[in-house]
């Protein structure tokens, strides 16, 4: 009779856990499909934009492979254009195109730099403490006026070392600024600068190198006379990028990290 209850016992409890289980995985079942469905736009520079023929070309923006990272309720429109500044992308008029197809609830991923310091191009200099901060402030404003959501990005750093192996900065106060109009406006800021940094730092001297585009020649079907090229990506670089930023959203604890596979 006791090993009856016992038995009946063992049952009881083993209903109860596998009840909760199957409940705990039915809310979480519920969960993902309640997530409304999201577009991101990004815009930005070479390093973000997509690269034409990507079967035989060996260069990405990090852009370009970030729908990998997120599920299907995820849509990334990438309007990132290489050698734009914050000036040149709103007068070469890519700015507003994605301006008339933001809808409330949208994400703008606002990443330039590289390109605002090119201070021998007036079609794309500007300066980090007048008019890159106020490009930058505009941007967001005129997002949030459209009820979508503003995220601001550092760039990415150059592969700068020197004859030490000491990485050096590539982007003087352009970085400074875009984490003062964060700070300013609440918009939230990734400092790709400084993790980008740490993964070259971490890669070395040497091992960096597959993080870009080094090819002999001879070496790449797509550059038969070689490359040396310290800023744009290669694969493996686009998407240590990616890898990157994700775990940043998840530092930062953003909803976007719901959205995540």
């Amino acid at each position: 009779m006791n090993q009856q209850i016992h038995f009946g016992m063992r049952n009881y409890k083993f209903l109860i856990l596998s009840t909760v289980l199957f409940l705990g995985c039915k809310t979480i079942s519920v969960e993902e499909k309640s997530l409304p469905p999201i577009t991101i736009f990004m815009i930005g520079d070479s390093t973000m934009a997509n690269k034409k023929n990507p079967d035989t070309n060996p260069e990405r923006g990090w852009g370009q492979l970030l729908n990998q990272f997120f599920n299907e309720k995820v849509t990334v429109k990438n309007h990132a254009v290489n050698g734009r500044s914050t000036k040149s992308f709103r007068e070469l008029n890519h700015w507003q195109s994605v301006h008339d197809s933001l809808q409330a609830g949208n994400y703008v991923f606002i990443q330039f730099g590289h390109n605002d310091g090119k201070e021998t191009d007036p079609v794309r200099y500007t300066n980090p403490q007048t008019s890159y901060r106020y490009n930058l402030i505009r941007y967001v404003e005129e997002t949030r006026a459209k009820e979508a959501i503003p995220i601001l990005f550092s760039s990415i750093a150059r592969r700068r070392f020197n004859e030490q192996g000491v990485l050096l900065d590539a982007h003087g106060n352009y970085t400074l600024m875009a984490r003062l109009v964060a700070q300013e406006l609440n918009v939230p800021f990734f400092d790709m600068q400084y993790l980008t940094e740490n993964m070259e730092i971490s890669y070395g001297v040497e091992a960096s190198k597959k993080l870009h585009l080094h090819f002999a020649p001879g070496e790449n079907d797509y550059f038969p006379e070689g490359i040396t090229d310290n800023t744009h990506l290669s694969v493996l670089g686009a998407t240590e990028i990616c890898k990157l930023f994700v775990e940043e959203l998840k530092k930062q604890n953003s909803i976007l990290v719901n959205y995540l596979k």
